[in-house]
């Protein structure tokens, strides 16, 4: 009989944009628990391939590299079919591939809504489009990696900000459509890791100040989290997981 370790360690999660940053953590952390990582990319493939090596080599053929452009939507299904050929089942997906950068309402472009919009929520959507069949029959789940700007808009970022509104409803679509077998869920992360290329000393200071705990919080936070929802969560979907310290609380 296979005890509960070495049931767990047969899932299957595909991670997009799961070389650097949060993505990285969070490949590291469900690596850690036994399971196996298809650890997509788009351009960082010296990040991936170091990542997949280090991991690898702690267990053979347990992380697998993956690149794709997620704004090219036909792409997306065979994304899940290069998964499936190599391992033979998808247990989780992890929607976590995001772009980043201001977009200032007088100079927005109709280009930078089609990058925002087709990274943090038209590839989400026809990703998990792609995987639903195959979740469906591994009864997984979908994870969602949101932002609490998708409740509450950052000042010069109103194209991200609409993107990742739009990804908490998807969330909430998506478990209505995928229920009773697939649960879908979201995690909103706070200030985790400042912004490339970074912020002023005055400025991270004022985002730590307004937070509840008066700290930065720290990747594995939201790794933790992420496996909570694999592991651990089997009665929540359409749910919302904010991981930001108390920052949206508001001011005091």
């Amino acid at each position: 009989m296979s005890s509960p370790i070495s049931e767990k360690s047969e899932k299957v999660v595909l991670i997009t944009g799961g070389a650097q940053r949060i993505g990285a953590s969070i490949t590291r952390h469900l690596h850690a628990q036994g399971m196996r990582i298809a650890l997509h990319y788009r351009n960082s493939a010296p990040a991936a391939n170091a990542l997949a090596s280090a991991l690898n080599a702690q267990r053979p053929d347990s992380v697998y590299c993956l690149q794709a452009d997620l704004l090219d939507t036909p792409q997306l299904p065979s994304l899940v079919e290069r998964v499936l050929t190599h391992w033979g089942q998808l247990d989780v997906l992890i929607n976590n591939a995001s772009a980043f950068y201001p977009t200032p309402l007088t100079t927005a472009s109709e280009s930078q809504w089609d990058e925002l919009l087709g990274s943090n929520l038209k590839a989400p959507f026809f990703l998990s489009q792609a995987a639903a069949a195959r979740l469906d029959q591994q009864q997984g789940c979908i994870i969602n990696l949101l932002d609490i700007h998708g409740e509450r808009p950052l000042q010069g970022y109103p194209i991200y900000s609409i993107a990742k509104a739009g990804l908490v409803m998807l969330t909430k679509a998506l478990a209505r459509e995928l229920g009773p077998r697939v649960r879908v869920n979201g995690i909103a992360p706070g200030p985790i890791l400042w912004p490339e290329p970074g912020l002023d000393e005055a400025s991270q200071q004022r985002i730590i100040a307004a937070t509840a705990l008066k700290r930065l919080g720290e990747p594995d936070d939201i790794a933790r989290t992420a496996r909570f929802l694999i592991q651990a969560a089997a009665y929540i979907t359409g749910q919302v997981i904010t991981v930001d310290g108390g920052r949206s609380l508001g001011t005091p």
